[in-house]
């Protein structure tokens, strides 16, 4: 029984200590009243009614809290979510439908799916092999987009597109139909969110403490909210024609079973749930370990793919699209003194209690001001201080960067992303096709050798030192060969050719004949090749291969003890 009781009840729960239940119930609180405007927007940037974010953030948050690898992480609706969720199902459904509901929910449950059989393959590593430069590019691209998008509920009129394209064409298109109103209401709503969030040392602290101004800060869009309603109920926008988000559904998410009448158009999203996995579980991981490394806790990205995955597929059986960790919230619970996921159990207590007791409470609530609080939250995504520093210190991250934004913005968020990937692995094999080849010296009566072009060295007349600084592979092993030919024939008496294998990590069978090549080249000319510091996992490999038994020289175990044996006395 204890077995199964260690199984079934997380780890923080079980030692949970009550000195944190204070902090865990007002970081609970904060968080979900201040996303309640947040969720609603998101759901409506996904193309469901806004009821769909309270959905969103109760199932999904209740089960990455129980299963999930972060005490403070705050998981929910989140734009990149919400905006690939739009772009996904536009072929297949009208937004807004029962239909396209369902394939949301779909969606969700195939996203989560895929994170779940990633973290039972233990498939954590993945996260590596998505760069900086690719993720901020992808994010600011979607960003913009996202920015674009909303412009709908500000103008009031039917943007629709996947692309910038396509949405500044049915701008254009649809321009001279802008409601007047809903324009004013959306354009000073915008301004004091983006005053709010971006000029709070002006509009808060000179006038209030650091502490209380933080708390304005992070209240304002709640505040703001209310007397959005408030001025809707007397002014009576929705007569005027200011599209309201009506009358919300009172009650819990109910377990609906997703489905698709044409299993083939299900299929077709499964590259959609993969992208979308992928972005998930970067995003929230680097959310999570950063609070992780931050509060000196361990993190495990295996475990992290298992709750999130857990966290939408329940959340797809209970009306959810598909959600991730959010940095904004999270900094938020954190910030009000999180300890455990207890503040996100109480998190999803506010949030049934807006679906039960001030559901009708939201029905004035002009579209509009959903559409400026996503575009007010979303201009921070748009990460022009990566872009700068990857173009000062590492260009090929920088080009990264730039075609993932590019590609989001002329091809839409999923071939952008492929398009991002793809140059950033391009880069990585074009950097690894050119490795770095040094002719190096001994540093005075040291055991040190170093570039002779950096440093002041001694070399020999019949010694040539080459230090190979990467693995070799099919990809770079040609490259090496003419690097190699090229310094001999700048030191045409050398007679010994040594090769530092410090810095290889593997030597694949295209090098591994490769070097057989220039053994055989040497010996033609009367000069060896030796080889020196091989690491033993590299000797495992070629030790009983015809290029060590086939060597014209000797493997030595240091290059200081090829020297000592091969110079000239």
């Amino acid at each position: 029984m204890s077995f199964i009781a260690a199984r079934l009840i997380p780890t923080w729960l079980r030692q949970y200590q009550l000195k944190a239940l204070p902090t865990d119930l007002v970081a609970g609180l904060v968080v979900g009243v201040l996303v309640i405007p947040q969720s609603l927007g998101y759901a409506v940037l996904a193309g469901l009614p806004p009821v769909y974010g309270l959905y969103s953030a109760i199932v999904p948050v209740l089960v990455y809290a129980w299963l999930g690898s972060s005490n403070v992480q705050a998981v929910g609706p989140v734009a990149i979510t919400a905006i690939m969720t739009a772009s996904g199902l536009l072929p297949y459904a009208e937004q807004g439908t029962e239909q396209y509901a369902l394939m949301a929910s779909l969606l969700a449950l195939m996203v989560g799916a895929l994170l779940w059989i990633a973290g039972r393959l233990k498939l954590g590593w993945i996260m590596q092999f998505i760069s900086r430069g690719v993720s901020a590019g992808f994010v600011s691209g979607a960003a913009v987009l996202i920015f674009v998008s909303q412009l709908k509920y500000l103008m009031a009129i039917p943007i629709a597109g996947s692309s910038l394209v396509g949405y500044l064409s049915t701008m254009q298109r649809y321009a001279s139909q802008v409601h007047p109103l809903t324009l004013v209401i959306g354009i000073i709503a915008f301004a004091l969110l983006v005053a709010n969030r971006y000029a709070s040392q002006w509009v808060w602290r000179t006038w209030l403490s650091s502490s209380y101004a933080k708390w304005a800060e992070r209240l304002f869009p709640l505040v703001l909210l209310g007397i959005a309603i408030v001025l809707s109920m007397l002014l009576h926008w929705n007569s005027l024609g200011v599209a309201t988000i009506g009358s919300i559904p009172q009650g819990l998410p109910s377990f609906t079973l997703p489905h698709m009448t044409d299993l083939q158009e299900a299929l077709k999203l499964l590259p959609t749930a993969g992208l979308m996995a992928l972005i998930v579980f970067v995003s929230s991981s680097s959310v999570a370990s950063t609070y992780a490394r931050l509060r000196g806790e361990s993190f495990d990205a295996n475990h992290e793919l298992t709750g999130l995955g857990l966290a939408n597929l329940s959340g797809g059986l209970f009306q959810s699209f598909a959600v991730a960790g959010g940095f904004s919230r999270t900094a938020i619970n954190a910030d009000s003194g999180a300890k455990t996921p207890l503040a996100s159990l109480v998190t999803v207590l506010v949030m049934i209690a807006a679906l039960i007791a001030f559901s009708n409470a939201l029905a004035p609530l002009p579209y509009a001001l959903l559409g400026a609080t996503i575009m007010a939250s979303i201009i921070g995504l748009i990460d022009i201080a990566t872009l700068k520093s990857a173009w000062q210190r590492d260009r090929l991250d920088g080009s990264s960067f730039l075609a993932a934004f590019v590609g989001v913005l002329i091809f839409g968020l999923n071939t952008g992303l492929v398009i991002g990937l793809m140059v950033s692995f391009a880069s990585l094999i074009w950097q690894s096709s050119k490795p770095h080849v040094a002719i190096v010296g001994q540093l005075g009566g040291t055991g040190h050798f170093r570039n002779i072009n950096r440093h002041d060295v001694v070399t020999f007349n019949n010694l040539l030192m080459l230090r190979i600084d990467e693995s070799l592979f099919f990809g770079n092993s040609e490259s090496v060969h003419r690097r190699i030919l090229n310094a001999m024939q700048q030191y045409p008496a050398a007679q010994e050719i040594i090769l530092i294998m410090a810095a290889v990590n593997h030597i694949d069978l295209t090098a591994q004949e490769m070097l057989s090549t220039l053994n055989k080249e040497l010996a033609l000319q009367d000069k060896r090749l030796h080889f020196s510091f091989i690491k033993g996992p590299v000797m495992d490999v070629i030790g009983q291969t015809p290029l060590i038994s086939e060597l014209s020289g000797q493997v030595y175990l240091s290059t200081l003890d090829a020297v000592d044996a091969l110079k000239d006395r």
